[in-house]
């Protein structure tokens, strides 16, 4: 062999030691690219706004796909974990669903029954009253055989498990056309307090509900369960 021969032969073995350097460099590239994404999960988004506590449905929720990797621990992978929750706040369209967003419905307890009232809009509860809340429900009567209005408080502690859509009323009979906007509020309550609540929705002239401060338990102190402008004093 000459020298041009051998000279033929080590440029060839540079070039194949070159070419599997490059293949193994290529190798190298793929493989730290699948350890970085790494297989891919469908997880969920919101496809729409969510307004705080209400219901979740699947059509809120549009599939996405996410390497494992990068997705959250709480990312919710299942839409079977939010049936029957409520947002626990204004979901956003385009967020990724994650299990800290959803809350369960507060349940009934063994004895009590869900009733819901319409509360008018103009009394503050919109947004500031929602599932899981604790209110007073006072009803305001008009006076009767010449005696004084009273306010009284109909139900103390009143638990709040379902807050409804802004819905707009219908004047009744001989009420004048005026623009009014109310709340339905379902709360759980034994039966003796859901019969006060249906009566003074009947009968009351206003029925309004007060906020109670979380983890206050305190009852109504005796007296002020019934109030008049006379007994005032």
């Amino acid at each position: 062999m000459n020298s041009r021969q051998r000279r033929g032969v080590i440029l060839l073995l540079v070039s194949a030691v070159c070419a599997i350097g490059a293949f193994s460099g290529v190798l190298a590239v793929i493989d730290d690219a699948d350890s970085k994404v790494g297989p891919e999960i469908t997880a969920y988004e919101l496809s729409t706004d969510v307004p705080a506590y209400q219901p979740l449905t699947q059509g809120q929720f549009k599939k996405v796909s996410l390497p494992r990797r990068w997705l959250p621990k709480t990312a919710v992978t299942d839409l079977a974990e939010v049936s029957g929750k409520v947002a626990v706040s204004r979901l956003r369209q385009g967020s990724l669903l994650q299990s800290d967003m959803v809350a369960d419905r507060p349940a009934l307890r063994p004895g009590q029954q869900e009733i819901a009232i319409m509360i008018d809009a103009a009394t503050g509860v919109a947004g500031k009253i929602t599932p899981g809340s604790s209110v007073n429900i006072y009803a305001t009567f008009p006076a009767e055989s010449g005696g004084q209005p009273r306010a009284r408080l109909i139900v103390s502690g009143a638990k709040v498990i379902d807050v409804g859509k802004l819905t707009a009323l219908q004047p009744k009979q001989g009420e004048a056309a005026t623009a009014r906007e109310a709340v339905p509020i379902t709360f759980a309550l034994d039966t003796l307090d859901a019969q006060r609540v249906a009566y003074a929705e009947s009968f009351a002239t206003h029925v309004r509900l007060a906020l109670i401060a979380p983890g206050d338990q305190s009852p109504a102190p005796p007296g002020q369960r019934d109030y008049t402008l006379n007994g005032d004093k």
